[in-house]
């Protein structure tokens, strides 16, 4: 009901996610911005365990769908459990820094009251303790 358009602004521009729009519906793990910024996922496996493990999380999350997958990077939407409203979510590994980089953004609105942040923050520890047993 409320989709609106996917952003055509997605994806990893040259190691970097898209900032987040003037709004305080978006986290990102690359932003200087206080309201946006978010520390971004860490892992102890192999790059290629530790996508593989944030696909299953993602997967075991409700109303989520994996839009675009490739070795370093996961493209998702979510959509929410009332009005259908869609948040386009972001994984980036970066081998480099040994990191998978985030961004959760809302499509429609200015507040998201939060969800954004909490989902990531749920994704992180879902994915440490799927990591810890492994």
């Amino acid at each position: 009901m409320f989709a609106g358009k996917r952003p055509t602004n997605l994806g990893v521009q040259n190691g970097s996610l898209a900032p987040c729009p003037n709004t305080p519906n978006c986290v990102n793990s690359q932003s200087t911005s206080p309201t946006c910024q978010i520390a971004p996922l860490t892992y102890t496996s192999t790059a290629t365990q530790a996508i593989a493990d944030l696909k299953t999380v993602i997967q075991n999350l409700e109303r989520t769908t994996i839009v675009t997958e490739r070795p370093n990077y996961l493209y998702a939407e979510f959509k929410s459990a009332l009005m259908g409203y869609v948040d386009d979510v972001e994984f980036y590994l970066d081998e480099v820094q040994q990191v998978i980089h985030v961004r959760s953004a809302s499509r429609l609105g200015k507040s998201d009251l939060g969800v954004n942040r909490k989902r990531i923050e749920t994704v992180r520890a879902k994915l440490q303790a799927l990591q810890s047993q492994g």
